[in-house]
């Protein structure tokens, strides 16, 4: 369903994922853990193009969704995302 391949985010000259590779099957429950400013808002962020990769793929249902001709506003419609209140 969800395939991230070699997904990298930098703000300037700090990495904020570095390579970051997974699948995520229909129907798979996953938990991002990790220290506060490890990156989990920022993946997060990125797979519905919240936030702009720097490079990698991430293909959504067959198409992958950072290509330039992606429509990202239909791919939306079937994706969901929870945000955080501090």
């Amino acid at each position: 369903m969800i395939e991230i391949r070699n997904l990298v985010k930098k703000f300037g000259q700090l990495t904020v994922l570095d390579g970051i590779s997974e699948t995520i099957n229909k129907g798979e429950k996953i938990v991002i853990i990790g220290p506060s400013g490890g990156g989990k808002s920022t993946f997060l962020r990125c797979l519905n193009l919240l936030e702009t990769p720097t490079s990698g793929s991430i293909i959504f249902e067959g198409t992958d969704i950072t290509g330039k001709k992606t429509d990202i506003n239909k791919i939306r419609q079937k994706m969901g995302m929870v945000f955080q209140h501090f």
